[in-house]
């Protein structure tokens, strides 16, 4: 049987015995262990206080998804010496959509695939996923100018080479029949064009660095042109260059440190260091 969250559900086991008044009731909750529902004229565990029973009905008040579940109404009339059975309920109950979370990049360089990924896991049965870029549904039908894939079971949408075009805001929506859809909040995704040459490689390893660190948003890259930094690197090569020739005597001054030493190759001299 199925019922709706929060509403009551009956989980009816009828019977009907010769000369027992009295009968043994019992319910059950069957799933990695049996638990007892009702027992020894009363019921346990967090069902105490929100169910009740009707010769061998039972009632659950404000069912939630943890009822869900196998039941066995088993009755005994001792009087009659017999076992009057056992009946088994299925109860599953269902759940509107819940608001989906949704894993977006906020940024991905040019060419790269990419994965966009929705969840909802509380509603029940399991939900339809829809995306949505710039408010406008994304077809889920695969056809030649399409250069995605969105599975609508599992709530994922991949681009295998994205470009400029796709960059926007993207949000996804899920449904199932029993409650109204729900929307996540839209998040965006930038694409970032890249060429071949230093500068574009610096964007792409900032780019990369924040994406395994988590960051949620990369701010505006600051960098300088490969000329500019050739043209820095030129100065201060010349720069460098300069400070030699402003100390040429800085050898010339010093020639007779060779020459007053004349047996210096027949008696080399300690090396000192200074």
């Amino acid at each position: 049987m199925e019922v709706h969250e929060n509403t009551d559900a009956v989980l009816s086991c009828q019977f009907k015995t010769e000369k027992e008044t009295n009968p043994r009731i019992e319910w059950k909750k069957k799933g990695k262990d049996i638990h007892f529902v009702y027992f020894d004229g009363k019921f346990t565990g967090s069902f105490a206080g929100r169910a009740k029973i009707e010769g061998a009905t039972v009632t659950l008040h404000a069912v939630t998804q943890k009822d869900s579940g196998l039941y066995r109404c088993e009755v005994s009339a001792p009087a009659d010496h017999t076992n009057l059975g056992e009946v088994n309920v299925t109860l599953n109950v269902l759940v509107p959509p819940h608001t989906p979370f949704c894993e977006v990049p906020s940024s991905v360089l040019s060419g790269a695939s990419v994965e966009l990924h929705c969840k909802d896991k509380l509603s029940v049965p399991p939900p339809t996923f829809l995306w949505y870029k710039d408010n406008k549904a994304l077809s889920a039908t695969h056809t030649p100018d399409i250069v995605y894939s969105m599975d609508t079971d599992t709530g994922t949408l991949k681009i295998k080479s994205v470009s400029k075009a796709d960059s926007g805001q993207y949000r996804c929506e899920v449904s199932n029949r029993v409650g109204a859809s729900k929307s996540s909040v839209a998040h965006h995704m930038k694409v970032i064009e890249c060429t071949y040459n230093p500068v574009c490689l610096c964007v792409c390893l900032c780019v990369c660095l924040c994406n395994v660190c988590g960051f949620v948003e990369i701010g505006t890259l600051s960098v300088f042109s490969s000329s500019s930094l050739l043209s820095n690197h030129s100065s201060s090569f010349s720069n460098h260059s300069s400070s030699f020739s402003n100390h040429p005597s800085s050898f010339s001054n010093h020639p007779s440190s060779f020459s007053n030493h004349p047996s210096s190759s027949n008696h080399p001299s300690p090396i000192i260091f200074h």
